[in-house]
């Protein structure tokens, strides 16, 4: 399915703590989470009301070994880094 214009994909890689900048993460480590699931990722996205669609059979092209799925947000609001930083604090706060 091509990307549609207006259209996020969110990788777990992109915010998560326990990788590098070379394999993926987006954000800063500080603001990043440890090992994000897609479910976090996705329950997040929804609270935030990004109505998030999962893909779970897709694997991140760096790690095209490992299937990690990833999240698509439909309608993008905000630039990419800030969407990625406030999923990660909304996951934080889930987590407690």
């Amino acid at each position: 399915m091509p990307k549609q214009e207006n259209e996020l994909i969110i990788w777990p890689v992109y915010i998560d703590a326990t990788k590098s900048r070379a394999d993926g993460r987006q954000i800063s480590k500080t603001k990043a989470v440890p090992s994000p699931k897609l479910a976090e990722i996705a329950k997040a996205a929804e609270a935030l009301g990004l109505h998030p669609k999962i893909e779970r059979e897709k694997a991140y092209p760096k790690e095209w070994w490992e299937v990690s799925g990833r999240v698509i947000i439909v309608e993008r609001t905000a630039p990419k880094s800030v969407l990625l930083k406030d999923i990660a604090q909304k996951i934080r706060e889930m987590r407690g």
